[in-house]
């Protein structure tokens, strides 16, 4: 399986409803959205009125990637503006057990945990049981157009190794770098879900091309 997640935050706002209708027709299987708060990353971005008004121009899931400081602020009003998911910063939660439950058993979302790329993979370990989706970003966060740090095929193989062990039904994604010339690498490590922004909304053939091309390099990849 290979799952496309075009990021927003790449997107044209001018025409965003319709641009997430063109690569939900063209098989993207959600929708990313990158929520930060100049603390925690050195930029800002998008709140929950954006998924609000998403909502009704799409049947795919919103994925929300909070990139704050303190998520647990951000969870509600997100949770009513209509995410389907949540994925939070190890980085930011020293134990993260008591959100993994909020989110899943009091909002009824799915939920993730992402980690940078200085932070050793085997700090998401004792967490895997309990999570959907474990993401290992393929930069650091905060803007977009970045190149994929070659040493993240590692880091994803590690991963997967850890994933099959603990807990095969949690899904790996990857977030940064993620275009037609590296798609094929994190995809043979073992991830099995594709941030892509840039190499989505800003192609040249458009981001219905894009997005059928990127599946096509996974799947031959995995």
């Amino acid at each position: 399986m290979a799952a496309i997640a075009p990021s927003i935050l790449s997107a044209d706002f001018a025409r965003l409803g319709e641009q997430v209708r063109e690569v939900e027709l063209a098989g993207a299987d959600r929708i990313h959205v990158d929520v930060m708060d100049g603390h925690f990353v050195p930029n800002l971005s998008m709140g929950a009125v954006v998924v609000k008004g998403l909502r009704p121009a799409t049947r795919l899931p919103l994925e929300v990637h909070l990139m704050v400081a303190y998520p647990d602020k951000f969870l509600e009003g997100f949770a009513k503006a209509g995410a389907d998911s949540f994925i939070v910063h190890l980085e930011v939660l020293p134990d993260p057990r008591p959100m993994i439950r909020h989110i899943k058993h009091t909002l009824g979302k799915k939920v993730g945990l992402v980690f940078n790329p200085d932070m050793p993979v085997s700090r998401i370990e004792p967490y895997l049981a309990e999570i959907d989706l474990a993401l290992c970003m393929t930069v650091f966060p905060g803007f977009g157009g970045q190149a994929y740090i070659p040493a993240s095929t590692t880091r994803v193989r590690e991963l997967r190794a850890m994933v099959n062990r603990v807990n095969p039904a949690c899904e790996i994604e990857v977030d940064g770098g993620i275009d037609a010339s590296t798609i094929g690498a994190a995809a043979g490590a073992g991830a099995n879900v594709f941030v892509a922004g840039t190499a989505v909304f800003g192609a040249k053939d458009g981001p219905a091309a894009a997005t059928k091309h990127l599946r096509e390099l996974a799947l031959a990849a995995q």
